[in-house]
């Protein structure tokens, strides 16, 4: 198949089997990543955005949050599916290194060493900022029986990645804006995504005094 047929290929079976997730982790937060990835790619110089597309596709398709902490089984099943669509073996090789290491893993992840992969994490990292990040943090929150806010609970800090994997029920929702997504600006890759996530954190921050104000009787 041609480039264009495999991709539309993969976003289709992407598209069957995460289509109607409710944890936030579903088609269309990949879809948003898919666009913002591509977007991303027109501002950096010397991308494979072949590559890039179909990491970004890809990116969640077996998240280790879902496939009982297995790191490892998002690449293995990104593997099957571009080796059933006949891509070839070095754009393999470097879509399963970007699946495998693209998530935050509490601060604690590998660094991506690709210009690509820096990409794809960027653009997965800013689904988690702004007006939708707020959405899908609820989201997740309430999926993992989390309270949305306790003034008795503070924020956690991580020793390790195992730490980081255990935290699901020990924290809140609220927390998890100080937890992960308030440290997502400064770990970006590409200017571009440094820049989108500075506006989005400042949306996020303003939206937290308003929630305060209202949780203490004052809005």
């Amino acid at each position: 198949m041609e480039k264009d047929d495999i991709i539309k290929s993969v976003a289709e079976r992407v598209k069957e089997k995460m289509l109607g997730e409710s944890t936030g982790h579903d088609w269309w937060h990949v879809y948003r990543v898919w666009k913002n990835a591509i977007y991303l790619a027109e501002h950096e110089k010397g991308i494979d955005v072949y590559v890039v597309q179909l990491a970004a596709l890809l990116h969640d398709i077996a998240d280790w949050k879902f496939s009982g902490g297995d790191t490892t089984a998002g690449a293995k099943m990104a593997r099957e599916m571009l080796e059933d669509v006949g891509v070839e073996r070095g754009s393999i090789e470097i879509v399963c290194d970007i699946v495998e290491n693209v998530s935050f893993k509490g601060g604690f992840g590998t660094r991506l060493s690709t210009k690509e992969g820096m990409i794809v994490q960027d653009a997965d990292r800013l689904d988690a900022l702004g007006a939708i990040g707020i959405a899908r943090a609820f989201a997740y929150g309430g999926s993992k029986g989390r309270e949305i806010y306790n003034p008795g609970i503070s924020p956690l800090q991580y020793r390790d990645f195992e730490d980081y994997k255990k935290s699901n029920s020990r924290s809140t929702t609220v927390n998890h804006f100080y937890e992960k997504l308030f440290l997502l600006t400064g770990q970006m890759g590409t200017e571009a995504g440094r820049r989108i996530a500075r506006e989005r954190e400042e949306f996020m921050k303003e939206y937290l005094d308003r929630f305060y104000e209202e949780w203490n009787g004052r809005r």
